[in-house]
């Protein structure tokens, strides 16, 4: 297997749960990780996998074509996680959101094509839909992004249809909700949030704190993609999310509760440009045709990653202090 991303957020917690055995229809597969290691991806998240003879980290960028004809040699299945992904860096540059994902997801299918792959899993997002004022997204519905992230997301979804319609590459796109969990980039909401409150800071909530996103543990999520890679008809997409729609302001609030910290921790901030009221997705589809069920109650989970924020600075401090430096390059 070919997980690409595979020492950024959600690629690392894949990885670590393929290896681990969380998957014993993949049994003792092997694992090529093919990470660009960008400001968001660190060979950390991989340290206890790392060891292991069945795993082998490969430094290189989706874009290069040299590199991916080395690396899917004996290839079956391809997990394509990485992505350029946070919507404020798109909203300043978009350039290389267009480059990564879009660019880049082409130079994979078309490598991956040549590799006689026989499973390809894209992992997208649920923004690629757009804005939802009442109920959910299933996945028959239009794509109609409204930030440079989430357009460039939405075209490399079209591109690996293509090659599904035009090719037979078996494919299979996956649109998730809001994760959360150990590993995440401190720029996100919740690490960002749980790290400032550790060291004393207050948060920024945008806006009014009304805008409505469904949450889901990276676990749960990498348990999805594991049964659409294994049993996922081909071509077919995927939603997966667990039903959990609340504001900013409610998840704000609740873990202020969890870490013993007030409102006035909290500063209201501009709003994000474009910034998508709410979002929802309908996973009907994967639970009738998959068994998909997540399994990790938010306010458990939420309490867990906040213990292994608190226990992990050894993990997000060089991360935050990299993140200051860039800033103040204007980077």
């Amino acid at each position: 297997m070919l997980v690409t991303g595979g020492a950024g957020f959600i690629g690392s917690n894949f990885v670590r749960r393929l290896v681990s055995g969380h998957y014993p229809g993949f049994g003792d597969v092997e694992v090529v990780v093919l990470d660009k290691l960008t400001y968001a991806g660190t060979r950390t998240s991989l340290e206890s996998v790392l060891d292991d003879p069945r795993v082998r980290f490969v430094h290189g960028d989706i874009r290069d074509a040299d590199t991916l004809d080395e690396v899917l040699s004996g290839v079956s299945v391809v997990v394509h996680c990485a992505a350029e992904t946070h919507v404020d860096r798109s909203i300043a540059d978009g350039s290389d959101f267009v480059t990564t994902n879009v660019n880049g997801t082409f130079t994979l299918l078309d490598r991956s094509l040549r590799a006689g792959v026989r499973k390809f899993v894209h992992v997208s997002t649920d923004e690629v839909y757009g804005d939802i004022g009442t109920g959910a997204w299933d996945e028959s519905d239009a794509l109609e992004p409204n930030s440079p992230y989430s357009a460039s997301k939405g075209a490399s979804d079209l591109i690996v249809r293509a090659f599904h319609k035009t090719y037979g590459l078996p494919v299979n796109i996956t649109r998730c909700c809001n994760n959360y969990g150990p590993f995440q980039f401190p720029e996100k909401l919740l690490p960002l949030f749980i790290t400032n409150l550790l060291d004393g800071e207050t948060v920024p909530l945008y806006g009014d704190g009304t805008n409505v996103r469904e949450w889901i543990h990276v676990d749960d999520h990498c348990d999805g993609i594991a049964l659409v890679a294994l049993e996922g008809a081909p071509g077919r997409r995927y939603n997966i999310g667990a039903s959990k729609g609340m504001t900013n302001e409610q998840i704000t609030g609740m873990l202020l509760e969890t870490m013993g910290a007030d409102w006035s921790r909290v500063r209201y901030v501009e709003d994000r440009k474009g910034h998508d009221r709410r979002y929802a997705v309908d996973f009907s589809l994967i639970r009738r045709e998959l068994g998909y069920r997540p399994r990790i109650d938010f306010r458990s989970g939420l309490e867990e990653t906040v213990r292994w924020y608190t226990e992990r600075r050894d993990w997000w401090e060089p991360l935050k202090h990299r993140m200051a430096v860039t800033a103040e390059n204007g980077a």
